[in-house]
């Protein structure tokens, strides 16, 4: 059997999409090696007009009862969750039957961090006899590869200060609370909470130019937690990264390669170089 036929012989790949251009571009990439996709993209988080003239289903992030009598019958039995999502609260999660019968356990998987609750959630979902697969995995195309991404790279001392974000990463990610920092003068400046990525670079925009951060330039750092699920929710960056990094003063975004999804690459190189900024893939602390 042929690497096409063993493909299209897995059955068509489920993507449940939440916001931004990843879940189309993976779809797109999923497509091209012959599989077919169903698209679910999720209410409140994928916009309607992205999905326009492609077949899809739309759900709640509970509904995985209608996901199920919609993929089963097809064949399918791998599933991608892709794209942003807020995380909701139980209640709206707007659960169908299926979900309901196993609310309680879920319930309990929200008592925890990001990681812990979309490991609990994929032990759920294969239960029920289907697997979670990373993105990458179905579309390794979205990673980010090694060196730069444009026509700029890190100097000597963005380096340390990406060394100094890097080993702190390591540390806080063992939390389940982040997986970005800014690190301006040999100093951690910020770190990624509630507020995401791009929350965390408008904090740095502001104190910036309230004076509270003097250190010229510095380096947006992400990273993957350590014992992370590299299934669900690897950090990304995309033109918006790198506009918000821009207006927070700093010099260039550093990203693990293969462990860091990209979207839109074209569009965030373009960005890059207009905005004086490098983006660069480095090796992980296992390489």
């Amino acid at each position: 059997m042929s690497a096409d036929e063993a493909t299209v012989a897995e059955g068509p790949l489920a993507l449940v999409c939440g916001g931004g251009s990843l879940p189309l571009a993976v779809a797109d990439h999923v497509l091209a090696r012959g599989r077919r996709v169903l698209l679910f993209p999720v209410r409140g988080a994928a916009k309607p007009e992205d999905y326009a003239g492609r077949e899809h289903t739309w759900v709640h992030l509970g509904q995985f009862g209608t996901l199920a009598r919609v993929a089963r019958p097809l064949g399918c039995t791998e599933i991608v969750l892709i794209g942003g999502l807020t995380r909701p609260s139980l209640w709206g999660l707007r659960p169908d039957l299926l979900t309901l019968k196993i609310l309680p356990r879920i319930a309990k998987a929200f008592l925890g961090g990001d990681n812990h609750l979309l490991s609990n959630i994929a032990k759920l979902v294969e239960e029920q006899g289907f697997r979670l697969r990373g993105a990458h995995e179905v579309a390794p195309e979205i990673l980010a590869p090694h060196g730069s991404l444009g026509r700029l790279v890190p100097d000597a001392e963005d380096l340390a200060n990406v060394g100094l974000g890097l080993d702190y990463l390591a540390s806080a990610g063992r939390f389940d609370i982040g997986q970005a920092a800014v690190v301006a003068g040999r100093h951690i400046v910020a770190v990624e909470a509630a507020e995401g990525t791009d929350g965390m670079l408008a904090r740095v925009a502001t104190l910036r130019a309230t004076g509270r951060i003097r250190a010229p330039r510095g380096v947006l750092v992400k990273a993957p937690k350590p014992q992370q699920d590299r299934r669900f929710d690897l950090p990304s960056i995309g033109p918006t990264t790198v506009a918000a990094a821009a207006k927070a003063g700093l010099s260039g975004i550093v990203v693990i390669a293969g462990e860091t999804v990209v979207a839109e690459p074209d569009a965030l190189r373009e960005a890059a170089d207009r905005a004086g900024l490098f983006v660069f893939g480095a090796s992980g602390p296992a390489a």
